[in-house]
Order: C-alpha cells, then sequence, then structure tokens
C-alpha cells in the first residue's frame, strides 16, 4: 500500500491525498520507501498545465525522492535492500512508496538526514551541471545567479563559491544577508536598476549569467555577458501567470537563443535541459547523473554545501506546504516527508 499526493486537473483544483495498491517490484525494479521529497518549480507549473512535457491529469508530482530500498525484483542489485537511496523521477515523488527501475537509483550515506539530501537531488545535479558541464566557469570568473535564495541557486552559488568564483545573486532585500553571510554579493531583484547595479560590479561583463525567470530578464541577462561570457537560461518562471502556452513560451525563448548564438560577440546562449540525452544514451545519462549527484551529496557530507530547508510537511499538509512554496518568500526548498 502507498499513500500518495494526486492532482486531478489543472490549477487551480485541490490536490488529493489517495491511498492504493502498490504490489511487489517486477524485473529489475526496486519498491522504494520515501523518506523525504520536495516541491520545486516544475511541480509549480505542472499543477497549472505550463510544464514542456506536461503530464496528463490526473498524475502524482514529485519530480525526485530519497528514500530506503524495501525490496528489489528479480535480476536488480539485492544488496540495495535496505540502502539508503535518491532518484530523479520527474512525477510520482509525492507517495509514501515508489516501484522504480533500479539502475535508476544513487546511493546515500545512511548517516545524513534525508530531507538534507533531497534539497540537493535534483536541484544540487542541476546546480552542478549548469556551472561544470554548460557554462565551465574557472576559478576566479565572476557569475550572475537570478533567484540566489531558491532551491537551485542557494546551492549554485555555495558551489561556486567553493569553486572560487565570484558571485552576484538577486533575490528579494529579505534574504540579502543570508546571502552576504556565504559571500554572495547580493542585489534587489525588483531594483528598476539592475543591469547598472551588476555593470558597477562588473564592468567587463559578467562570465556566466544563470537565468530561470525567462522572458524580458534573459535579455538584460544576456546583455550583461562578458566578451566570451555564457548565459544558462534554465527555467520560465516569468510565464507562470501568464496565459500564453508554455510551449509557445519555451520555443520563443529556445529561437531566441539560436539567434543570438549566430551573433559573432563571442557569447554563448543555452538552455539547460536535464533530461537531454536520456532517450537516446540512457547509459550515459545515468552514469553523468550517478557521478553528479555523488559529487554534490559529497561535498554536503563535509559540510561544503549546506543545505537550506525552508520547511517540512508531512504528505496530509501538501495543500499548505505547495501554498508556501508557490509564495516566494522563503530560501531554499520545501521539503516533504512522507
Amino acid at each position: 500500500m502507498t499513500v500518495e499526493v494526486v492532482l486531478p486537473g489543472k490549477f487551480p483544483q485541490a490536490l488529493e491525498v489517495r491511498e492504493r495498491e502498490i504490489g511487489e517490484p517486477a524485473a529489475g525494479q526496486a519498491r522504494v520507501r520515501v523518506d523525504a521529497t520536495g516541491i520545486s518549480y516544475a511541480e509549480q507549473a505542472m499543477r497549472r498545465d505550463l510544464y514542456p512535457g506536461q503530464p496528463s491529469f490526473p498524475f502524482t508530482p514529485g519530480y525526485d525522492f530519497v528514500g530506503t530500498v524495501e525490496a528489489v525484483g528479480p535480476g536488480a542489485d539485492g544488496t540495495l535492500v535496505g540502502s539508503r537511496v535518491a532518484a530523479v523521477v520527474k512525477t510520482g515523488g509525492w507517495a509514501s512508496h515508489v516501484l522504480i527501475d533500479a539502475l535508476d537509483l544513487v546511493r546515500v550515506p545512511a548517516a545524513l538526514d534525508p530531507a538534507e539530501v533531497e534539497t540537493v537531488v535534483v536541484n544540487g545535479v542541476t546546480a552542478w551541471q549548469m556551472l561544470h558541464r554548460s557554462a565551465r566557469v574557472s576559478p576566479g570568473q565572476t557569475v550572475l545567479v537570478h533567484g540566489a535564495n531558491g532551491g537551485v541557486g542557494m546551492i549554485l552559488v555555495q558551489l561556486a563559491l567553493h569553486h572560487g568564483v565570484h558571485v552576484i545573486g538577486t533575490a528579494s532585500p529579505r534574504h540579502h544577508d543570508a546571502l552576504r553571510a556565504l559571500g554572495v554579493t547580493p542585489l534587489d531583484y525588483n531594483d528598476p536598476d539592475l543591469a547598472a547595479r551588476v555593470r558597477d560590479l562588473a564592468p567587463a561583463g559578467v562570465d556566466a549569467v544563470f537565468d530561470p525567470i525567462g522572458g524580458a530578464s534573459v535579455r538584460t541577462s544576456y546583455s550583461l555577458l562578458s566578451r566570451g561570457g555564457v548565459l544558462v537560461a534554465y527555467g520560465n518562471a516569468s510565464a507562470l501567470g501568464g496565459k500564453q502556452p508554455m510551449e509557445l513560451v519555451f520555443v520563443r525563448l529556445l529561437a531566441r537563443l539560436f539567434v543570438w548564438n549566430t551573433l559573432p560577440n563571442g557569447h554563448r546562449a543555452l538552455f539547460y535541459n536535464f533530461w537531454a540525452g536520456k532517450l537516446v544514451r540512457r547509459a550515459t545519462f545515468r552514469r553523468r547523473l550517478r557521478e553528479d549527484l555523488t559529487t554534490v551529496i559529497g561535498l554536503l557530507e563535509s559540510g561544503a554545501v549546506v543545505p537550506e530547508i525552508a520547511a517540512r510537511f508531512p504528505l496530509s499538509e501538501i495543500t499548505a506546504a505547495m501554498e508556501l512554496a508557490e509564495s516566494r518568500t522563503v530560501r531554499g526548498k520545501v521539503i516533504l516527508e512522507p
């Protein structure tokens, strides 16, 4: 039996908590008891039917989770039973138990708090890959991180600082003291003179910008690049309150990035896609995910990355948890503990 959250229809329909039989793992599968999952931008977009590759209603949200393997099916690694693991699933994580392909599981040190590990699963891999695989930032360079107080942003700034990178971060003023304590130079994301403030700090431009906002923000971000600089767009948060189909917004963004890459100014502009390559290079995708997540968990274990948990909720309080996550008033990630 599993308890899961089901989204029956497009927002604002209420999230429902249901029970159903889950059964035994099939060949190659594992049954995992979920110890922690979380709320990210993806679920907020999905409940509004605004996510690229939108799942059909009804469905169970939950992009990733940390849990304990209870059983495995024939052909799966038997040593996984009893182990703590993490996985990225895109949907289905908001449940007490999950059936999953055992090859998609990444082992997690048992001594770590599952909720703390949950903050660095999809968010940590996203931040690591954008910084090191997409932008390929070097020590001593300067980057601009929009939404530096968010789930991805807080990890991204810590990874950058750990790598010897200077970080300018945009956030609401209420989060500036916390960002300064990390070593970030904070700026108010609502400042109408934001671009001028960035240019004051980096007269020659920044070496990379990480932008989850989309819309007009990416145009400003691109204008702030130094020669040879990289814009990494990884979301369209500004479109959540709009009425245009997300597919159209997304296509327009990709078209803009394509055009920018044809200009002879030395800039690069790209969109980070967590799932890129999975369909054609599944083994490579799994290997890279395991490598990168293991690296980030190691930094968490050593204290180089400090987890930011905005709040913890049981699945039964999913409505309150979602309201808090969508309020954009908190720092870090809202965690669900089934």
